[in-house]
C-alpha cells in the first residue's frame, strides 16, 4: 500500500515549479522537474535490474499511467511530411535566427560546461528527431581572409515541436570547447572553440546563422511503435535521444504511440556532468515498462575489472540483454564523440566471441537491416 500512496502521490504531481538554475531550463509551459532532494520517490537506483523494477511497481502502474497526461503539440501538420526535410538553409545562403535561451546543464563539479540552447526559427527551419542544424558562427575564417567560418554541425536536442511545442524552436546541447596549454596549464582563448564558445555566451534576441536541417542516419524509426530502441551516447551525444524520448514518453501525438523499449546508456565524468537527467528520472518513474537508463560515471564508479566505468562497461554488463535484443530486430544508436566507438566496438566483439558469434557478420546484419546508427564527432 505504501507503494501504491507514493505512486497516486507522484503521478499526481505536476512538472513542477524551477528549483534551481541548472533545472531553469525547463520553466517553458510548466514543464518542470522536482528536485530530487525533495521528491525521494525520484530517487531511483538506476541499476536495479528492470524485471525487478517492474516487480516493485505493477501493484501500481494502472494508477499510476492511467494519470499521466501528455503536452499537446503544435501544429500537427508537422507529421504529414513522408520524407525528413533536408537542406532547406544552405552554407551560402543561411536563415537568421533568434537565441531565446542559454542555460547551463552541468553543475559545479562537471569538467567543463555545457549549455542548452534554445534557437527561435520560426517555424521556417522543420527537422525531424535525429537531424542536426549547421551554425556560421559570426567573422572571418582565420584560414581565408574575407570569408566567413566554416559551419559547424550540432545534434538538435529537441522533437520538431520544440521546447515550447509549437513547432517554432528547436535546441542544442552545447559543450564549450576550451584548450589549456600542456606546459602552463592555463586557459588559452585565442584557441577555443569558434562556434561552441559564440553560442554558449550568447544572449536572448541574439542572431544566430543556421543551415539545414542534415542527416537522415539518426532519424527514428516510427513504423513500428512497438519496437525496441537502445541509445548509447557519451556527453552531448545524448542531444538526439532526448529528443526521441520526449516524443515518446512527453508528448502528444495522434500518429505515434510508443509502446515499446527504449533504453538509454549514457557516459559522463560525473553526477554535476549529467545531462537532462531529470527529464530521464521522470520517464524511468512513468513508465518503468518502457524504459531503462544506466549511467556510466567515470569518475565516481568502478568497471568490474576495476578501471574507471565508461559506457562500453556498462554495457558490457548488460550485454546479454543487449545482444537477445538486437537479435530480436531492436535498433541501437550511438552518439557521441569519435573515441567512444574503438572502445565500444571491441567490447562488443568479445562479448559476441564469449557467445560463439562472429562478431563481424553480426555487425554486418545489423546494417543489412538498418538496425545500427552510428554519429560521432
Amino acid at each position: 500500500m505504501a507503494q501504491l500512496a507514493a505512486s497516486q502521490v507522484a503521478a499526481s504531481v505536476p512538472f513542477g515549479s524551477d528549483l534551481s538554475t541548472r533545472r531553469s531550463v525547463f520553466k517553458t509551459h510548466s514543464i518542470n522537474f522536482h528536485d530530487r532532494s525533495q521528491t525521494p520517490f525520484l530517487s531511483l537506483d538506476l541499476r536495479i535490474n528492470n524485471a525487478r523494477l517492474r516487480n516493485q511497481q505493477i501493484i501500481c502502474q494502472s494508477v499510476q499511467q492511467a494519470s499521466i497526461s501528455k503536452v499537446a503539440v503544435s501544429p500537427l501538420n508537422l507529421e504529414e511530411a513522408k520524407e525528413p526535410p533536408l537542406h532547406l538553409y544552405k552554407n551560402k545562403e543561411p536563415y537568421t535566427a533568434t537565441i531565446v535561451s542559454v542555460e547551463r546543464l552541468v553543475g559545479p563539479k562537471a569538467p567543463g560546461e555545457t549549455c542548452h540552447i534554445v534557437i527561435d526559427h520560426g517555424g521556417n527551419v522543420p527537422y525531424w528527431e535525429g537531424q542536426s542544424y549547421g551554425v556560421i558562427p559570426p567573422g572571418e575564417n582565420p584560414k581565408k581572409p574575407g570569408s566567413p567560418h566554416n559551419v559547424r554541425l550540432y545534434s538538435i536536442a529537441s522533437t520538431r515541436y520544440g521546447d515550447n511545442f509549437d513547432g517554432k524552436t528547436a535546441s542544442l546541447c552545447v559543450r564549450r570547447a576550451v584548450y589549456y596549454d600542456p606546459e602552463t596549464g592555463k586557459e588559452d582563448p585565442s584557441k577555443n572553440g569558434v562556434c561552441s564558445n559564440y553560442l554558449c555566451n550568447s544572449k536572448p534576441g541574439d542572431k544566430v546563422q543556421i543551415t539545414g536541417p542534415s542527416g537522415k542516419i539518426m532519424l527514428l524509426p516510427e513504423d513500428n511503435p512497438n519496437a525496441t530502441h537502445i541509445m548509447i551516447a557519451t556527453g552531448t551525444g545524448v542531444a538526439p535521444y532526448r529528443g526521441y524520448l520526449r516524443r515518446m514518453f512527453m508528448e502528444s501525438i495522434p500518429t505515434f504511440k510508443f509502446n515499446g523499449l527504449a533504453w538509454l546508456f549514457l557516459g559522463v565524468a560525473n553526477s554535476d556532468s549529467l545531462l537532462y537527467d531529470d527529464e530521464f528520472t521522470k520517464y524511468l518513474k512513468d513508465y518503468p515498462d518502457n524504459f531503462r537508463f544506466n549511467r556510466a560515471l567515470s569518475r565516481e564508479q568502478k568497471s568490474k575489472s576495476g578501471g574507471k566505468m565508461y559506457v562500453q562497461d556498462k554495457i558490457e554488463e548488460y550485454s546479454d540483454e543487449v545482444f537477445k535484443l538486437l537479435d530480436g530486430g531492436a535498433h541501437i544508436y550511438f552518439c557521441g564523440l569519435k573515441g567512444m566507438m574503438p572502445g565500444i566496438q571491441e567490447t562488443l566483439k568479445r562479448v559476441a566471441e564469449q557467445r560463439g558469434e562472429n562478431w563481424e557478420e553480426k555487425l554486418s546484419q545489423l546494417k543489412k537491416n538498418k538496425q545500427w546508427h552510428v554519429e560521432v564527432y
